[in-house]
């Protein structure tokens, strides 16, 4: 019985993975369609779907799928239209969010986003309700073993980067909107493809939630991560590692 139960539980953990690698799949493939809608099909040519098909390829996605996405994106067959939203509202705690989606269905969406601030004690807002509590930046991500610390931070200084973080889990170079296409293809020139370059949120203060307003901030952030039609969510909280831990106990 104990095997059994063991081959249950990994059969389980297993396809909770590939569930969430399907659902991460389907997002990514949302963003090559939109990028290459919008400009050009060579990735080359066009920063987004660069950005876009560098992300796919750090996600293991296999290349016959990021090229059919670009085929159907630019074959002349409309096929599935998905309109960009930006959601904003504040979470339990009084935790600021802004949700970017890609939808083909701006009703439904914005039924869903209600629904999950409601029901886990937010409230979702007029867009610009909330925005100005973040700023707008560009986001190159590399992974550790691309360039030591100091080599990232000079690259990326030369490059018209503002700021950089290197850690074990990689190096996160950030800079102005407009000069993320410039200094992500003079980082590629020297790093080689980043694992991802977009535009970001980053909160210019932050908020500490009290326990029970933290446990359903992160329900909620786990309900919107969990939509189809969510591509990024941006919150300004913070929470001490002590309450982490007793949260995720």
């Amino acid at each position: 019985m104990a095997g059994h139960s063991q081959f249950k539980n990994i059969m389980y953990r297993k396809g909770a993975q590939d569930k969430k690698r399907s659902k991460l799949f389907s997002k990514l493939i949302r963003e090559i369609v939109v990028a290459a809608r919008s400009g050009l099909a060579d990735a080359d040519a066009n920063p987004r779907l660069r950005s876009a098909v560098q992300a796919a390829r750090a996600a293991n996605m296999p290349k016959d799928n990021v090229e059919r996405a670009i085929r159907k994106a630019t074959g002349g067959d409309e096929g599935t239209h998905y309109e960009e939203v930006r959601y904003e509202g504040y979470g339990p705690g009084g935790v600021a969010i802004i949700v970017e989606a890609l939808t083909d269905n701006r009703n439904r969406t914005a039924a869903e986003m209600r629904a999950a601030f409601s029901k886990y004690g937010g409230s979702l807002g007029e867009t610009n309700s909330v925005s100005f509590l973040f700023a707008r930046h560009g986001v190159i991500e590399y992974p550790v073993a691309a360039a030591s610390a100091e080599a990232m931070f000079d690259a990326a200084l030369e490059a018209g980067a503002s700021d950089v973080e290197s850690g074990p889990a990689g190096h996160q170079v950030r800079c102005a909107p407009d000069d993320l296409a410039a200094v992500a293809e003079a980082l590629e020139a020297r790093f080689g493809p980043p694992l991802g370059a977009r535009l970001d949120w980053r909160a210019q203060s932050t908020v500490v939630p009290g326990e029970k307003a933290a446990s359903s901030l992160f329900k909620l952030l786990e309900v919107l991560e969990d939509s189809d039609d969510v591509q990024r969510i941006a919150a300004n909280y913070e929470v001490p590692e002590e309450l982490m831990e007793r949260l995720s106990a």
